[in-house]
């Protein structure tokens, strides 16, 4: 339960919708209870008077109360949904919003033993479950006490041996069903939570995966582990559908149970009242509505394992320690950037073999350096740790002469210009998916970088105000690169890291776009990280990388006569 607590710790900033909607819940169970005891002594005694107490009985008062107690019990039941929900809603955003910035400090490493699917589930759906503890656990279960508490109370002032006999059980009840349901409930609970996530992971991959099943035949296959999950999880929904009618059937037995030991009672006297009348009526009809309050009671914490599960997984991520923490205040952020690596080694954690090996490099401020290299050889790694999504194991990284570790967050981040391999695009119009790189801008700013990348075409129909859709689906492979350069022109920061920027563009484009960069960075440093020779002899320096190390530097002349590495890319085309 403990794992409970930073949960609701978050629900202080809610405090009053939440504590309106548990009022509510009261007024309407208390209006319920009202309107059915009302009811059933007014027409009891309506029939003890019969016509002889046509003119002696008071029919108008009574009247009045049971459309009142209906009236507050409809309009209590509208707004307590209202205000309960519309608070749930807010504390989830809240929730997601708490997690997420949890999350995001721990990438990458924190979240690489991770699958995507596994961590959008968690962030999604476990959190989802979350709200079940104030919808099915707290609300039910403060709104039950406080009706039990004054139901007691009011029928004291009749009978007080029949309000604590009505009192006890329910307070008995309430004490023992949810400790009941909450140990039947919480296995099952726990393996729906695991069962939900495995076969979002698997239906995840099965979709991502077809062409590999298909051509290797493991379609069927992986199809059977899908329906296996799929049964399981069924099987576990209906047995707490069984708890859930099981509860309900003891909160009901309980009830009849308890009026007819109410009926039996009070049929021998109301207080001092030895012949009580229409009294009894007051005293059966009430533990018949008062139970109301009882039945939600016993069946949420039958899901309370559920939501502990939940709670966990959501905790295994956002309770670790950052592999990469920034200090509040450092070097300001400078209009020009120079780079040093000394000695800079680098493992992944988890990893037996190095990726970077006494990497020993000097980037003057608005030099151009390519880093040139096959596919794994550490280029993509090295900017990583430029960026601190990761820290060196040891020798040292500094820019503008200070250790990177010595830079707060903003100031990092302001430095530097990112275009990753794979462009992000967010399921947002085009304007807030170019304005994230740089929220001030204006909409002539942003439809002019659109233009320097050739993505004029976009401003067309809607322009900025086009729907992109989840992942940029609209747009091509190509189109969603010059984008992410787009945002690149819109922050323009001091220090440039490209990885791959023309991956995917056909040869006029990639001439044109490599003709951008080399004009709008000018006065900037850059690193470019290619495998493709195209446009490297207007850079100042390339750098070989294999296996781990630079093996080779120079400029595009000296590199091109020197018969070494570089040159026999050259030779291979």
């Amino acid at each position: 339960m403990k794992i409970l607590l930073p949960y609701l710790a978050l629900y202080r900033r809610h405090w009053f919708r939440l504590s309106l909607g548990i009022i509510l819940a009261i007024v309407t169970l208390l209006a319920s209870i009202g309107l059915l005891t009302l009811s059933g002594w007014f027409l009891a005694a309506s029939a003890v008077a019969g016509i002889a107490g046509l003119y002696t009985f008071n029919y108008m008062l009574p009247a009045a109360g049971v459309r009142g107690a209906a009236i507050f019990r409809t309009a209590g039941r509208y707004a307590e949904r209202l205000v309960s929900h519309d608070a749930t809603f807010r504390v989830l955003a809240h929730l997601r919003v708490f997690t997420f910035t949890k999350i995001m400090p721990l990438s990458p490493g924190g979240i690489a033993r991770f699958r995507q699917a596994d961590l959008l589930n968690r962030l999604v759906a476990d959190v989802d479950t979350l709200d079940h503890l104030y919808l099915r656990v707290i609300s039910p279960l403060i709104s039950a006490l406080v009706v039990i508490a004054l139901v007691t109370f009011g029928l004291s002032f009749l009978d007080v041996k029949l309000a604590l006999t009505l009192g006890g059980i329910m307070m008995i009840l309430m004490l023992l069903l949810p400790v009941m349901f909450y140990r039947a409930g919480k296995p099952a609970g726990r393996e729906l939570t695991a069962l939900r996530s495995d076969y979002r992971m698997q239906l995840t991959s099965w979709l991502q995966g077809q062409s590999e099943l298909v051509v290797f035949g493991a379609q069927a296959r992986f199809r059977q582990k899908l329906n296996d999950i799929e049964r399981r999880w069924m099987l576990r929904q209906q047995q707490q559908a069984r708890l859930t009618g099981l509860s309900q059937a003891v909160v009901i037995a309980a009830a009849g149970l308890t009026v007819t030991l109410m009926l039996w009672l009070a049929a021998g006297g109301i207080g001092t009242i030895a012949n009580p009348g229409a009294l009894i009526a007051l005293f059966v009809f009430t533990p018949l509505a008062a139970f109301e309050a009882l039945g939600p009671v016993a069946a949420a914490f039958q899901h309370l394992g559920q939501v502990i599960a939940s709670a966990q997984r959501v905790s295994q991520i956002i309770d670790q320690p950052a592999d990469v923490t920034f200090p509040a205040q450092g070097p300001q952020a400078a209009e020009h950037v120079t780079l040093s690596l000394k000695n800079v080694n680098f493992t992944y954690p988890g990893q037996p073999l190095p990726v970077l090996k006494n990497i020993t490099l000097e980037v003057a401020a608005g030099e151009h350096i390519a880093l040139l290299g096959q596919t794994g050889c550490g280029k993509s790694t090295l900017l990583q740790l430029l960026t601190r999504g990761w820290d060196i194991n040891n020798g040292a990284l500094s820019i503008n002469g200070h250790a990177i570790t010595t830079y707060d967050e903003a100031s990092l981040r302001q430095m530097i210009t990112v275009v990753s391999q794979r462009v992000h695009i967010f399921n947002n119009t085009l304007r807030e998916n170019l304005r994230m790189a740089s929220p001030q801008r204006s909409d002539d700013q942003l439809a002019q970088a659109l233009r320097q990348v050739d993505l004029h075409v976009l401003l067309e129909d809607e322009g900025l105000n086009a729907w992109l859709g989840e992942g940029g689906r609209q747009l091509s492979g190509g189109e969603q690169r010059r984008l992410g350069l787009a945002r690149a022109l819109l922050h323009n920061g001091p220090l440039w890291l490209l990885d791959e920027p023309t991956e995917g563009l056909d040869a006029e484009t990639e001439n044109h776009i490599l003709a951008l960069l080399h004009k709008h960075c000018e006065n900037k440093t850059l690193l470019l990280v290619t495998h493709r020779l195209q446009g490297l002899e207007n850079l100042d320096r390339i750098c070989v990388m294999e296996e781990g190390e630079i093996v080779e530097q120079g400029d595009h002349p000296t590199l091109a006569a020197s018969h070494g590495r570089y040159a026999r890319f050259l030779a291979r085309g």
